[in-house]
């Protein structure tokens, strides 16, 4: 096996990037291959709108990144990262000026609920004592976890769609709201389980590790991995398209941080015809339309408690959220879309020059739609921040379409890697023992359409590599 490098991964967005990274700390030979000029697939940053403001392309928030069991064990302070934490992690602002917010500690946000303040206290404080045990059970495939009796717990509430858990433990509209905006995450209708899985995650990562930004901007964050990596010895070559795996050099495993229907493009001729015709039926959900604003000074919210918050959900009430959010999946619009927004530069003064600022918002669309949501987007932020439209200098604005140009994996503008319904939540992306092999034991599966699912974890790339290594190990023995 001369001259054959243990393995190649197609892709480096996070979950490529930590599969690398993951079969390297073994001494392992590994090249990263990325089509694009830039690595990071969503973890990227760019100047969209104008010189000197810097807009996160598209994920911008990482509560997994530091809760999850991988990636929160890497060096990468040594290689240049810093987090900004704001002092509210979400806000979430009514008609009336006033806001329901998340904060790292559980008593805080559960004060500021009033009358759900107790429900709050029940639901997440025995979890989120216990935060970092359970993503180590539970952010992966299907397994029996080291913590059952805990676990049980979680998946008591967690087995419940967004609104289900909403109505079963809060009675006033500023609990229905938050536990609404958190369970849009999920990229759900509110009433589909097991939506309150992911609001639980997002919640129990806030009160564990917060919700914060990356100083200077998600790329800095690809960076750090990229020279983590590198210094494992692992090598990214960038701008090279791939076409078929039969262009690539030899190697022991390939792995591929793609979606399904890249994977079969790419190698279905190398997997059985059984197999492809699965991996064609996999399901997307609903695309995005994201907007970046460059913005001449702060967002002028009416609600306080959204001056100080790196995310804030615009929707209003939980009926609302849920109305809006269920849409897409019909293939319906709305006039006020649920909107997540987030405003990095009030933390983080690198983002734009003296006194500027810059936000991003999108809402959830149809998959592949091609309507322009400008309009609605900046009526909702309006609805709740006056005079948010007399401060656009710029903006900048990707459909759909836009986003899979941008990342071929956001097939129709799918951030979040497909449906994780029950349907697909472990069973991603064929039913398999192991989801991130193939019937070809050379090939491997390690993007978001994988379990876990979507975000910004790096565990479908670890959970990848472990398998792929037990298949590297096989031309040694």
């Amino acid at each position: 096996m001369s001259g054959v490098r243990d393995a190649i991964v197609i892709g480096s967005g996070p979950n490529g990037l930590a599969a690398a990274i993951a079969i390297a700390q073994h001494g392992r030979s590994v090249l990263v291959i990325e089509g694009a000029n830039t690595i990071g697939g969503g973890v990227r940053s760019a100047a969209l709108t104008l010189p000197g403001f810097t807009h996160d392309v598209c994920s911008s928030v990482y509560p997994m990144v530091r809760a999850t069991p991988f990636l929160r064990t890497l060096p990468l302070a040594e290689h240049g990262l810093e987090w900004v934490h704001p002092p509210n992690l979400v806000a979430h602002p009514f008609d009336d000026g006033a806001a329901v917010f998340l904060k790292q500690s559980v008593e805080e946000t559960a004060a500021a609920l009033g009358d759900d303040g107790d429900a709050y206290r029940r639901l997440i404080g025995p979890l989120a004592a216990n935060a970092d045990a359970l993503m180590a059970d539970l952010v992966g495939p299907f397994r029996f976890p080291r913590h059952p009796l805990l676990a049980m717990k979680f998946g008591w509430a967690a087995i419940k769609s967004g609104r289900g858990l909403a109505e079963a433990y809060f009675r006033t509209d500023r609990g229905k709201a938050l536990w609404a905006g958190l369970a849009a995450h999920a990229v759900l209708p509110l009433e589909r389980r097991p939506g309150a899985a992911i609001a639980l995650m997002l919640a129990l990562a806030g009160h564990a590790h917060g919700w914060p930004f990356v100083k200077g901007g998600s790329q800095r964050l690809t960076e750090a991995l990229a020279s983590h990596f590198r210094s494992l010895g692992g090598e990214i070559e960038t701008g090279r398209w791939i076409g078929s795996i039969d262009e690539l050099p030899p190697a022991k495993v390939v792995l591929f941080d793609t979606s399904p229907r890249q994977l079969a493009a790419l190698a279905g001729h190398r997997l059985p015809p059984r197999y492809v015709k699965r991996l064609g039926r996999y399901r997307h959900g609903p695309g995005v339309f994201k907007m970046d604003w460059a913005l001449s000074g702060p967002i002028p919210w009416r609600a306080v408690e959204c001056r100080t918050a790196g995310t804030v959900h615009l929707g209003g009430k939980l009926e609302e959220v849920a109305e809006v959010e269920r849409a897409p999946f019909e293939g319906q619009t709305v006039d006020r879309p649920f909107v997540l927004l987030v405003q990095p530069s009030l933390f983080d003064s690198t983002r734009a020059p003296a006194g500027r600022h810059a936000a991003w918002g999108y809402c959830h669309v149809p998959n592949g739609g091609t309507e322009d949501w400008t309009e609605r987007i900046e009526r909702q932020v309006e609805r709740f921040a006056p005079g948010f439209r007399d401060l656009i200098l710029a903006r900048h604005v990707m459909n759909p379409a836009a986003m899979e140009r941008y990342n071929p994996n956001y097939f129709g503008g799918d951030i979040s890697g497909g449906i994780s319904d029950f349907g697909q939540l472990f069973t991603r992306p064929v039913a398999r023992w192991n989801p991130y092999t193939t019937p070809n034991p050379a090939l491997f599966i390690c993007s978001s359409s994988t379990p876990p699912g979507g975000g910004v974890h790096g565990m479908c790339g670890y959970f990848a590599a472990q398998a792929a290594l037990e298949r590297i190990r096989h031309f040694t023995r």
